[in-house]
Parts: structure tokens; sequence; C-alpha cells
């Protein structure tokens, strides 16, 4: 039996004097053992707030986001171990494989966010304010990444997802952890830790581990600090209430389990695709990790005259599903975590058919390989109600195991009035092929949740299913949900950010957020641009072309080169009634002139040009005006090598701005270029 030890300050500290065991979930034997009562906490705290603030702060994004590929790419190469300790906690293969893969999958998906981020420690939020008349006074905002720790309080169902879920962001941020995982399954977030600390990819201090109980875990956070917490509503809310959390105004974010709900559309008959969805849908959320997740469907709202198709269906399908030891071979179902969840899901049942009445469960099973007295093992429950827009307890009592309850509705506003009473959800389903149902439904539903999946024949290939969350999108809810946001992409790092207004002249905030502000200097280049090498351009550097006086037979030629034969540009004739007071220049013809004005011919550090960030025109050009160029080094990102051939370069934001005779811009533009380095790893190509 492993006793788990905790990682502080760096250093792995034993266990306490009196370790509590923790037991297999499918055959009662003891896994391991944990007693965090002699973890110095407020040392925990300390070293966060220094080393490790002090080791990721000085990392930009891109580094931060190459650290987390790596790490990563490293926890694939050792999944396997982590499987082995998750099929303790009775989840089976596929259920491990939300869980590990899940997890390190939501790693790569932060590491790629850093192609969206600055080559800065510090993110630079959104676009300048224009503060002043004549433009010597702007503001802006930048994120700075919080003096303190994350304080992760995770929970027993997904012990490596919950995880990795959460330091991918603070780490991309640039804020430590300190993680604190459910004891009933801390084995496995300890196993992932272990070798996360072995690979030294991640800088000292940026990640500690306390297996245990909790203590006092919340008695030295301060207001630079971050809590987050994911499991029952009641613990959160008592969490949330905690007096330094209050005194310091700590953030706080709760993702509590909630009442989730599925409704099988008006349109979705028996045989259509939906409904077989539907079916399919509500039988994997009953069986996957049985029924242990946040996102489970508790509450299913079904057509009052197809509750009886949808229970023979649910049922044709769970009948077959083999339940037991996740190392049997076929078995599809596991265990509870344990003894003591399956004794408060009896619980919430019985609570529950109070008012409700049990149409459908496994009679007598058989678990398969596993001890029936010691193993944790509930089987599937499928509960009716038939009144349910007066009934209480469907829409306040969670089991937290493989049971549902049917809810029959007569209209699609009775559904959305049934999804509200559960006061606030993670995320809620609609099985539909009518795109005015999904709209109607989406709209008046999405202020009672955080996610909603609108399920046809369509998408359902490619659809992730009900459950599962994504990084892209937030994750979190409302109300009983705890009103909390996870992930969902850039969103996830502002959580651990400080968000800063600064203000200044546009020469300052240059220099501060390292991207070309409206109004800031423009200092020529000695050499053209595209003759220099990434790390000899500045932010500001501008080159000032040649100028071009138009003609008519630049709008002709362009025209027949291109096809574009609007009537403005070719037409004289047809311009009454417009905006035009004679042939106009095509918009791209003044952007490709420019190009041709700005480009450099020959072979130098520019590799290529690969496309536009934006562009706007902003003034017709007529023949007879005059326009010039000039091309300002916008912004700049270093770019890693990507392998031993690879040629060290960055990307170069350049600012196109085309303006006429008086001066006055008629197009601009953002162009991205791809820009070699002077100093060359030895192992680069001279390409």
């Amino acid at each position: 039996m492993l006793v788990l030890d905790n990682l502080i300050a760096g250093q792995w500290i034993p266990a306490g004097p009196s370790p509590t065991p923790l037991l297999d979930a499918v055959h009662g034997t003891p896994v391991a053992a944990l007693d965090a009562s002699n973890v110095d906490l407020a040392a925990a705290y300390a070293f966060g707030r220094s080393v490790g603030c002090d080791n990721l702060r000085r990392m930009t994004f891109q580094e931060r986001g190459r650290m987390l590929k790596a790490l990563a790419l490293h926890l694939m190469e050792h999944k396997e171990k982590f499987y082995v300790w998750s099929a303790h906690t009775g989840a089976t293969r596929s259920d491990s494989w939300i869980d590990v893969e899940g997890g390190i999958g939501t790693l790569f998906a932060y590491a790629s966010l850093r192609k969206q981020l600055p080559d800065l420690p510090y993110l630079v939020d959104g676009d300048p304010a224009m503060l002043s008349r004549e433009g010597t006074f702007i503001g802006h905002h930048i994120g700075v990444p919080k003096r303190g720790v994350a304080v992760h309080i995770n929970a027993y169902n997904f012990p490596v997802w919950g995880m990795l879920e959460k330091i991918s962001a603070n780490l991309l941020a640039g804020v430590p952890a300190i993680v604190k995982p459910a004891s009933l399954t801390s084995y496995v977030a300890h196993a992932m830790v272990k070798e996360i600390h072995a690979s030294g990819i991640l800088p000292e201090g940026a990640l500690q581990l306390v297996c245990g109980s909790a203590r006092d875990l919340l008695d030295h956070v301060g207001f630079q600090d971050v809590v987050t917490f994911t499991g029952s509503a009641e613990t959160g809310l008592m969490l949330k209430s905690h007096p330094r959390i209050l005194a310091e105004n700590v953030p706080f974010n709760l993702e509590a389990d909630s009442l989730n709900s599925m409704v099988l559309g008006p349109d979705a008959e028996p045989g259509t695709a939906e409904f077989d969805l539907f079916v399919k849908e509500l039988r994997r959320e009953l069986t996957i990790k049985c029924g242990q997740r946040c996102t489970a469907v508790r509450r299913a709202m079904v057509p009052e005259a197809r509750v009886e198709a949808v229970r023979d269906a649910v049922k044709a399908q769970l009948d077959g599903v083999r339940i037991g030891d996740p190392a049997v071979d076929g078995v599809r179902m596991g265990a509870l975590a344990g003894l003591e969840q399956r004794s408060e899901v009896e619980r919430a049942v019985t609570d529950l058919m109070q008012e409700a009445e049990l149409i459908y469960t496994i009679e007598s099973p058989t678990w398969e390989g596993g001890d029936p007295d010691k193993g944790a093992f509930y089987a599937p429950r499928l509960l009716a109600q038939s009144s349910p827009l007066t009934a209480e307890k469907v829409h306040n009592v969670e089991p937290f195991g493989p049971v549902t309850t049917l809810l029959p509705y007569d209209s699609l506003d009775d559904a959305i009035s049934l999804v509200h009473k559960g006061k606030g959800s993670l995320c809620c389903s609609i099985a539909t092929g009518n795109a005015s149902v999904a709209r109607k439904f989406v709209v008046e539903a999405a202020t009672h949740h955080g996610r909603i999946l609108v399920l046809d024949a369509s998408c359902a290939k490619e659809s992730t299913g009900h459950g599962s969350p994504m990084p892209q999108l937030v994750h979190g809810g409302p109300g009983r949900a705890g009103g909390g946001e996870e992930m969902g992409g850039l969103r996830g790092l502002h959580h651990y950010l400080q968000r800063t207004a600064i203000q200044g002249h546009p020469d300052t905030i240059t220099a501060i957020t390292g991207r070309h502000q409206p109004g800031a200097a423009r200092p020529e280049a000695p050499v053209h641009p595209f003759r220099q090498h990434f790390e000899d351009l500045e932010i500001g550097m501008t080159y000032t072309t040649h100028r071009h006086t138009v003609t008519e037979a630049d709008i002709v030629n362009f025209a027949n080169v291109s096809g574009d034969h609007f009537y403005a540009h070719v037409d004289e004739t047809a311009l009454d009634g417009t905006i035009f007071e004679r042939r106009v220049a095509h918009g791209y013809w003044v952007l490709s002139k420019a190009a041709g004005m700005f480009v450099e011919p020959h072979k130098g550090p520019v590799l290529l040009n690969y496309g536009l960030e934006s562009c706007r025109f902003t003034k017709p050009v007529y023949p007879g005006m005059t326009i010039g160029v000039q091309l300002t080094v916008e912004e700049k990102v270093q770019q890693e090598l990507r392998g031993a051939d690879d040629v060290l370069k960055g990307i170069v934001k350049f600012k196109v701005d085309v303006s006429d005779e008086t001066g006055e811009t008629v197009a601009i533009a953002t162009i991205l270029t791809m820009v070699k380095n002077r100093e060359q790893p030895e192992s680069a190509s001279d390409a």
C-alpha cells in the first residue's frame, strides 16, 4: 500500500503519523493512505508566492506555452501508469480516457493558445482608447500575472482532468498552483504530480500538492491568490464564506454539481435520428463513470406521449451493459468511487422516490469480477415524475450516480420551464432536428446554463456529447452550478491576471505594450525593413515609400486581371445616386499597389508574407489622386524551432497605412510576415 507524500516547497514531505487508508472501489482492498496533518501550509504559500511566482513571471507567454506542450508530450509517453491507478477508482478504460487523456489534451489546447498571445510575460488586452483630441494622451489595458498562488480544491470523480484543466490556465497565465485533490481518489493525482515533478519541465515552485485534509488551507490566502473549488454546492458555499476569503476579497471560482437536463425535442419522434441520439446519449450519461460526472443528466424532459417509448428504448440499451471490474474484458460500466458514495446515492434515490416512481433498474444484477460486498457497485436506475411542473424533489435532490428521472412535458415552453427549475446548471442538451425549436430553446434556456448542446443528425458523428467540457469553451454555470467559469480558451487566463488600465503618451504606451499605438513615433528605418532580421526590427520603425498617381488605366487593367467589373469601377454612367463622385479604384487594387510599393523584391530575411490580420478601405480613391505608403513595425512574436533543420524566425506584424496627397488615410491593413533571425543555432538551415 502506497502512503502518499506531499510536494511542498520543492520537497516531497512524508505523510503524517496516522495515514487514513484509501480503498479500491471494485475489491475494497487498500490502495493507498494519506495524512497531511504535518504539512506546513504557510510555507507552501510563501514558496509559491516567492519562488514559483518569480520563475513563472519571468517567462513570456510563448515560453510558458512551449512548457505546457513539452509537459503534455511527456505525460502522454507515461499515460499507461495513470490508467493503472485510475482503475482502482472503479473507472473503465474509456472512463479513464476522459480523465487521463482528456486532461492531457487540455494541456495541449492551452499550449496552442500561445499562438494568439504576445511574446511578453503579460497580456495586452483589447484596443487602445483615444482619450484626447490631439492624440497625445491614450489608454490601454494590460493583464499581469497575480503575485499569489492558485489554490485548486478538486473533486474525486476526475482526479487528473480536474487538476490539469485548472493548472493549464494558471501556468500559462504565469501563476503557480497548490493542488488539493479529493482524498478518495488522490492517489491518481499523486501519481500524475510525481511524474510532472520528475520530468523537471515546470520551474521550481510552479506546482505543489497536498494529499489529505484541507485543515487550514484557506487560513493563509490573500488578495493576490485565486481559489477554485469543484464539488458539492454545500461545501462550496462553506468555503466561499471563509473569513479570509471575505476579508481579503479573494477571487473564488465555484463549480458545483448541478441538476443538468436533456430534452427530447417535440419533433423527435420514435424512428427519427434525433430520437435515437437522445436515447443513446441518455444511456451514455447513466453508464460513463457510473454516473459520477458533475455534468451528468439528472433530469430528462420528454414529450408526454413518448415517455414509454423512451423508457423501453433506454431499457433495451441498458439491459446489454455489463457491470463489474473494469479489468474484465467486455465490462462497460464500473463502480462508484467508494461505499460512502454508494450510500449517498441510495439516500438520494430514496428521497426522490417520495415523489417519483422507479420505472427501470437491472433486477438481480451480476457484478462481473467484482466483490458484491466490498465493491461500490450500483446499477443504473430510471425514475419518472408524472407532475414535474409542481414537483419539488426532482428539481432539488441530486443522486451523484447512475440515476435519471424522466419528466413529461406538453409544450416546448413547459420544457423550458422545467430546465429553469434546476436553478442553474452546468449544461443541458436538446435533441432536435428543427432549427426553430433549437433557436427558441437555446435563447430561453441560456440564462440558466453555462453550456447548451444542440444534438442532431448532422453533428452527431463528431459531437463530443452532452457532458464533455471542451477547453476552448467555458465550463461552469449560474446559480446552483456555482456561478463560476473555467477554461474557455483565452478567457480562462483572465482569472489569474490583474487587469489594469494604463494611461499616457502613445510612445510610453507603445513601450509598455510592445505594440505600436496610434499617434506614437514612427522613426524612419535606416534600411528597408524587409532587409533587416527579426531581432533588428524595432517597434514603430517605419518605411515611407515613393508615391504613385492613380490613372484610369490602373483601374481598367485591374478589372481585366481580377475579373472584378463592379459598376463603380468600370461604368461611370451608373454612379447617379451613389456615394461615388466618379469612377473609383478597386480597394484591392489600392492594397495590391501598396504592396508593390513597399515590398523589397530581392531575397532577404523576410521568408514569406502569409496574410492579412485586418484591412479597411476608408476613403474612395479616384484617378488623379496620389497615394503612398507608410510601412510600420507594429508587433513582434518570436517563434520556436520546430525541428533540427528548422530556421529560427519570428512573426512581424506590419501596419500598412496608405494615404493620399492630403495625408489622409485611404486604406489601412495589418500584414503578417515571417522573418528570419540573424543569429541561428548551429543546426539551423542556412536557407
